[in-house]
């Protein structure tokens, strides 16, 4: 492991600090590790306090050796002072993980819950099934291009203003939706719809970055998209009720008072947790990004606080926050930012292939609603009743394949004599992250493609109800498992812009399954149902070498991409006079804010763009 040593630029001392990988630094939180010290704040507030009051000639003196070797069942372990990579609580975590699995909930509820109405809404806007897909298009479009402007939104200003922006577009949209009388305006507010709520996606996955790390982030990631994985399960079931029974207008409203509820705990409860806002939580927001909860309970340590101190800690955590101010510039967010990630080769095959299998889920689920009311003749809520064996498959994949991807990360770990620091940030340059994360994806994409193949025999020759259910079942849950453990790898190769990374994967795999979902009833009905599926099942299958080849030179190109960052960030401080910083972890997302070194020397995200 190499190290640097860094000037404390309060005191002029100097702190012996191990690079790391993109976890371990994050900007300006390890300029912080000697205000911050305690692993057990229970939230920011308090432990803005405790990183103020334990500053001692103890803490000075830490870190004189950071690496302690112990022979423990052949692995490493390395003893580390740092702060921890975020200071919530596991409570908090829970309370966070559940309310971003709940925001995360909207958007595909908002696309399932359509699906029961389709031939409804066909009939009462006097347009053929095959135009009224194109509301399913143009959503998936949008679901596709909005999280590239709220990844942005996110990983500039924080998640909050994100998540606020993004709810009160999306209820407006409903609104609309639930009053109109044309097709172009359905078509036009369907899309509005899904820009307010697809940004959720992204920002669930950002928030797991800034509370947990690679080791236990399998999880986290499972349970903050379980909320997305539900709603196949009782979206049908709902739109199918309201449809048969209100009529489809009601879908709309019920999503307005919905989302409504929602709101009102969430600006009271939900604190920042972008790491450029608020470091690993130890930092305060901006007075305007503070939850009504994480507010009264700062004003009430202020009052209980000696006047003395609370100038100091005042100061302190007023030049704490201008230090992360500085690097994040409030500005128009740029959704091309999410295409520089594409240029990557190892992101761009991982979103090529991980969209390839998204394609294959989302025909089942749009071609569903009239196979099944044109095999079975049933109604709208019928079909909807039909969607819960697909929906429990999809329920049941983020908890089972997020636990095991925790477990493969520990039993590779173990293999290499690689340790695992519970709650820090560890260096992942050499670890086999690509690997790691496709032996899981992989067994679940071969059951899932075939499954998908046999799905479309069975409709073919017209089975009885419980083969084509049993299928869908299965292909619920290893094909949503599979994306489930693409995306924890995208996040990976990405830890410091999870946001943005993650708008990068649903940018490329809605525009994808857009076009897939627009062309399927016309591929149905010049194919036949069984040909169908076969060719769908046999692109995946053709394409699925792309994760051999992720494995086999994905870590080359992860650390060319650290080492041309690091040439660039020596060119820079032979320029300026700077002194060069090994680069242990480098955002090569490029768009949260900096690329950097360990502490010191820091490029603009645009130079490293232009210049690597």
């Amino acid at each position: 492991m190499t190290s640097a040593i860094l000037p404390r630029q309060d005191e002029g001392l100097h702190v012996h600090i191990p690079t790391s990988s993109p976890e371990a630094h994050e900007p300006e939180l390890e300029q912080l590790d000697e205000i911050e010290k305690s692993d057990h704040t229970k939230n920011s507030a308090a432990s803005e306090h405790s990183s103020h009051s334990t500053r001692t000639d103890h803490d000075r003196a830490d870190n004189t050796n950071d690496v302690n070797p112990q022979d423990l069942e052949s692995l490493q372990t390395v003893q580390t002072n740092s702060a921890p990579w975020s200071i919530f609580t596991p409570g908090q975590k829970r309370f966070i993980v559940l309310m971003v699995a709940v925001a995360g909930f909207f958007s595909p509820l908002s696309a399932n819950i359509y699906f029961p109405a389709l031939n409804t809404l066909s009939t009462d806007f006097h347009v053929t099934p095959a135009i009224m897909n194109l509301t399913l298009t143009s959503y998936m479009i949008f679901q596709g291009l909005a999280p590239t402007i709220f990844g942005d939104l996110a990983d500039m200003a924080g998640r909050r203003p994100a998540y606020i922006i993004g709810f009160a577009v999306y209820i407006g949209a409903c609104i609309g939706i639930a009053c109109c009388d044309s097709y172009a305006a359905l078509l036009v507010l369907r899309c509005l719809q899904s820009s307010g709520s697809s940004g959720t996606i992204a920002l669930a996955s950002g928030v797991v970055a800034d509370i947990a790390t690679s080791a236990e982030r399998g999880v986290w990631m499972g349970w903050a998209t379980s909320g997305p994985m539900v709603a196949p399960a009782i979206a049908p079931v709902l739109g199918g009720i309201f449809a048969q029974f209100l009529g489809w207008r009601w879908i709309f409203w019920f999503l307005v008072i919905l989302a409504a509820v929602f709101m009102i705990p969430f600006l009271i409860t939900f604190p920042e947790t972008g790491r450029n806002v608020v470091g690993n939580g130890s930092i305060p927001p901006q007075s305007w990004n503070h939850s009504l909860l994480s507010y009264l309970q700062a004003q009430r340590l202020a009052r209980s606080t000696p006047p003395l101190y609370r100038t100091l800690s005042q100061e302190t955590t007023r030049t704490a926050q201008q230090k992360l101010a500085r690097a994040r510039t409030l500005r128009i967010p740029n959704p091309l930012n999410t295409l520089h990630i594409l240029l990557e080769k190892d992101v761009a095959l991982l979103l090529l292939y991980n969209s390839l299998v998204y394609c294959a889920f989302y025909d089942v689920m749009a071609s569903a609603p009239q196979l099944f009311a044109e095999t079975y003749g049933y109604d709208a809520l019928q079909i909807g009743l039909c969607f819960l064996p697909f929906g429990c498959g999809c329920f049941l994949a983020p908890a089972l394949v997020g636990k095991a991807m925790d477990i493969n990360f520990r039993r590779n770990a173990r293999k290499i004599g690689y340790t695992i620091v519970k709650g820090k940030a560890n260096d992942l340059r050499h670890f086999p992250l690509e690997k790691t994360r496709i032996q899981i994806a992989l067994p679940l994409v071969f059951v899932g493609d075939a499954a998908l193949l046999c799905y479309g025999w069975v409709m073919q020759v017209q089975t009885s109800l419980a083969a084509p259910l049993v299928l869908m079942f299965i292909m619920g849950l290893t094909l949503t498992g599979a994306f489930n453990a693409m995306s924890v790898m995208l996040v990976d190769l990405y830890p410091l812009s999870p946001a943005t990374a993650t708008a990068a994967n649903n940018l490329v795999r809605c525009l994808m399954g857009a076009g897939a979902t627009g062309v399927i009833i016309y591929m149905i009905e010049a194919m036949g149902r069984g040909w169908c599926f076969t060719f769908i099942a046999g692109v995946v299958a053709a394409f699925s070498p792309i994760l051999w080849v992720l494995e086999r030179w994905g870590p080359g190109w992860r650390e060319a991409r650290r080492a041309r960052v690091e040439e660039v960030e020596r060119r820079r401080a032979a320029v300026t006079g700077e002194r060069v910083e090994v680069l242990g972890t480098v955002d090569l997302g490029g768009d949260e804010k900096e690329a950097r070194g360990d502490l010191g020397v820091s490029l603009p995200a645009d130079q490293v763009r232009n210049e690597v």
